[in-house]
């Protein structure tokens, strides 16, 4: 009787537990085959462990190995002796290549060329090259914008997935994929190699890993904030504190670098500095910033600036809004298609329901947020169209803000600057988008 056993391109790593070794492993203890006969040693295994345990178990059997290229025969002593020192050698064989192809991976991530598998999320490789991904890219730059503003990954999951967003295998989002994506380097424009051990759970030190340039998907300040405020999260070990209810309060800092809080007991921004004690009140600090801001809006400089954010803005919520519509038809099509199916009686009505439902869920997920999103695109058109636009919000701006709640007044504040210094005999405001620019 012979039996021929298929292990061709499996890695001769291990192979014991193959199905076919398994095979014909069971064929030798029930005395089905009396001896094996292959082309070359490296060909049954490279593990010098395993090919001693294929030996052992032959010899227990009574059966032999036949070696065609090495001409070894493990029915005699020297053959036995020859097929240990191969099998060695066959080991070393092995590590050594490991060892070459190892040290090839530093040497390609240097010189940005793909190491196998596909590009983090937002980005693809093209042409052995990393290039922002269109149909991505919108989405990762999304995470970073609904962080900064609800500053909970949860959240973000949450609202992705209500708005029709899926990750690249189609799953819906969780907490943990947006943090990974927010403090993953690409996004800024570092892609990041070389930095994991092989089992994947610990990362290397730092001054081994390789960084190379790549289009970013958001900028350096943006990542920055993020990621700042993940590692806050993380030293202090809490969540998210609720939202302010004065109009300035984490924008006020005392000249001696504590930021300043209004206390239930005192109508005035205070610092608890022991020997400063600094304080300005609210309806004072509201009286300078009322008149500032005609100084912070009606620059030229500024608004040019304005006007270039304005339009930077209204890109990327075209983009995301394409990228709706495309996976808005993707879902169209794989829906109709199950319809199609199950029509034909391909498909039970089980298994019809169990794939139609989420797909038709996330379908209206989709279909719900493309007009919202696209009522924003029509409005970012109509209030950014001219400069002499923004001059008369301005001037309109100045004039209304007595009238505004405390909550409008502070989203203008949290927009126009970064931080309030109340000096001894002043105050300075340090911009928020015109870096290094401060008005006293």
């Amino acid at each position: 009787m012979q039996e021929v056993y298929h292990l061709e391109a499996v890695s001769g790593k291990s192979v014991m537990a193959h199905p076919e070794a398994q095979r014909m492993i069971k064929d030798i203890e029930r005395g089905h085959i009396t001896g094996l006969i292959f082309s070359k040693l490296a060909r049954l295994a490279r593990n010098t462990r395993e090919l001693l345990d294929f030996a052992d178990l032959f010899k227990k059997y009574g059966a032999d190995l036949v070696s065609l290229q090495e001409s070894i025969d493990t029915s005699t002593p020297a053959g036995r002796l020859f097929y240990t020192m191969i099998a060695a050698l066959a080991q070393w064989e092995r590590e050594e290549i490991a060892s070459r192809v190892a040290a090839s991976v530093v040497v390609r991530a240097k010189m940005g060329k793909p190491l196998g598998g596909k590009g983090p999320y937002g980005y693809m490789w093209k042409d052995k090259k990393l290039v922002v991904n269109p149909a991505e890219a919108p989405v990762r730059r999304l995470i970073y914008e609904l962080f900064l503003q609800h500053g909970r990954l949860k959240t973000v999951a949450r609202l992705l997935n209500e708005q029709g967003h899926r990750t690249r295998n189609r799953a819906a989002w969780s907490s943990t994929t947006v943090e990974r994506l927010i403090k993953d380097p690409s996004a800024k424009g570092l892609r990041r190699a070389n930095y994991s051990k092989p089992d994947g759970w610990e990362d290397k030190p730092p001054e081994e890993w390789i960084l190379t340039e790549v289009d970013p998907i958001v900028s350096v300040d943006v990542w920055s904030q993020c990621n700042a405020l993940l590692s806050g999260r993380r030293e202090s070990g809490r969540r998210p504190g609720r939202k302010p209810v004065h109009v300035f309060t984490g924008l006020v800092v005392c000249h001696c670098g504590s930021k300043m809080y209004v206390p239930s007991n005192t109508p005035k921004y205070v610092c608890f500095r022991s020997g400063c004690r600094n304080k300005i009140t609210i309806q004072d600090l509201d009286s300078v910033f009322h008149t500032k801001i005609r100084d912070f809006v009606l620059c030229k400089e500024e608004v040019a600036e304005h006007l270039t954010q304005a339009d930077q803005q209204l890109k990327e919520k075209e983009e995301l809004l394409d990228n709706l519509e495309s996976e808005s038809a993707k879902v169209k099509a794989g829906m109709d298609k199950l319809v199609s199916l199950y029509m034909d009686g391909q498909l039970p009505k089980e298994g019809f329901g169990e794939r139609y439902k989420p797909m038709d869920e996330r379908y209206r997920q989709i279909r719900n947020e493309m007009p919202s999103l696209q009522g924003e695109i029509d409005f970012l058109r109509v209030r950014f169209q001219s400069s002499d636009q923004i001059l008369n919000e301005a001037r309109d701006l100045y004039g209304r803000w007595p009238e505004l709640t405390s909550e409008e007044k502070r989203q203008i504040a949290e927009a126009i600057v970064e931080q309030i210094v109340v000096e001894k005999d002043g105050i300075t405001f340090e911009l928020n988008y015109l870096p290094g620019k401060t008005v006293t």
